[in-house]
């Protein structure tokens, strides 16, 4: 419990010293206290507490429950609110923001332990499935048949998978935070143009299915390799586009197949080709 960080976002500094009391008294750390949702955001993002009490209204531009909702969309930190105010319009749109509780003042030390103690458990859960289910997804990533590359939107390298590691010839500690243009170096088969990013073609046209007409992956070693592409976005929870998921593959087995038909009926082999 010693290691339990919990930040306290509290307008009333009185209010906020003896919470801090209370907190310190079970044995919980204490690493800030501030009275804005600015403050609370900055902080957040400095000290990464395992929980967060806020209260709702507060100096400064945001109130609680706005501040609450950049802090779980960005950071994913579980928030109680603390708060005198318990009216309908108050309560839907704190729920918005995926509270771990609501408290209302005045409230006791006993209460307060015991909604804190909950939300800890339910993060801790939470977090378990959470593993749980990247282990899965990493697991099928890394056999799956297709070269996977994931990035955020300003196209900087989340994932690569094995294959994708083997066709660009950048091991996965390299490539990760990358752009993916230095690692995802791709031309038009026709006129050797660099393509444009294709997180940026994601991000303007959404799904896509091809870059140029005859793509080349240039890799590490400058090797050529011909392939398919397919690009997706990745969105969050509210739906808004967080990054893009890009698939692609080699075909230079199917090229040398295309090539060798071709180059077949060039030499007048069609007739027989036709006849059998």
């Amino acid at each position: 419990m010693k290691d339990t960080k919990i930040m306290i976002v509290e307008d009333e500094k009185i209010v906020a010293l003896d919470i801090k009391d209370s907190l310190e008294h079970y044995g919980y750390s204490v690493p800030c206290m501030v009275s804005k949702g600015e403050e609370a955001i900055k902080m957040a993002e400095v000290h990464h507490p395992d929980l967060i009490l806020m209260d709702i209204v507060l100096r400064g531009k945001m109130d609680g429950i706005e501040t609450a909702k950049v802090i779980h969309d960005d950071l994913d930190i579980p928030i109680i609110y603390l708060t005198a105010y318990s009216d309908e319009k108050t309560l839907q749109r704190a729920k918005m923001t995926a509270p771990y509780g609501h408290i209302l003042k005045p409230f006791e030390e006993r209460e307060l332990r015991t909604n804190i103690e909950i939300a800890l458990h339910k993060s801790e859960l939470e977090k378990a499935r959470l593993f749980e289910s990247k282990r899965c997804i990493s697991s099928l990533l890394d056999n799956i048949g297709d070269a996977i590359i994931t990035t955020d939107p300003k196209g900087n390298i989340r994932l690569i998978n094995p294959l994708a590691q083997a066709l660009t010839g950048y091991r996965e500690e390299e490539a990760l935070g990358m752009n993916i243009e230095k690692v995802f170096k791709v031309v038009s088969g026709d006129s050797r143009k660099c393509v444009s990013s294709p997180t940026d073609k994601v991000l303007k046209e959404g799904t896509f299915y091809g870059l140029a007409d005859q793509t080349i992956l240039i890799s590490k070693n400058s090797a050529n390799i011909p392939i398919d592409i397919l690009g997706s976005p990745i969105h969050n929870k509210n739906d808004e586009v967080v990054g893009a998921v890009i698939v692609f593959y080699d075909i230079k087995e199917r090229k040398d197949i295309e090539k060798a038909f071709m180059s077949y009926k060039s030499n007048g082999n069609s007739d027989y080709m036709m006849n059998h």
